[in-house]
């Protein structure tokens, strides 16, 4: 399996929704107002589907891409196979 050629914006995001999460811990330590803890997470779950969006535009850009211009129908089918994989396990919530 190839790996994605850059991934440092979505590394970016990743450690900004950590230091989120953080701050959503001290939040609830705190006590803070429940509202404002639920706005935070759902900022934190707005972010984490960007990310998901980012990655897997660039798989389809880069390794389905790559499978897709190949010569090899296997490689090809377990692109195809993945994919599918992963609708069917993102439907199910």
């Amino acid at each position: 399996m190839k790996k994605n050629p850059d991934h440092a914006d979505n590394l970016v995001a990743l450690r900004r929704i950590e230091g989120q999460v953080r701050g959503i811990q001290r939040m609830i330590e705190d006590r803070k107002y429940c509202i404002d803890i639920l706005t935070q997470t759902h900022a934190i779950k707005g972010a984490l589907s960007r990310i998901e969006e980012k990655i897997l535009e660039k798989h389809f850009q880069h390794c389905v891409t790559d499978a897709v211009k190949g010569a090899s129908e296997k490689e090809k089918q377990q692109k195809l196979d993945e994919i599918l994989k992963l609708i069917h396990r993102t439907r199910k919530g």
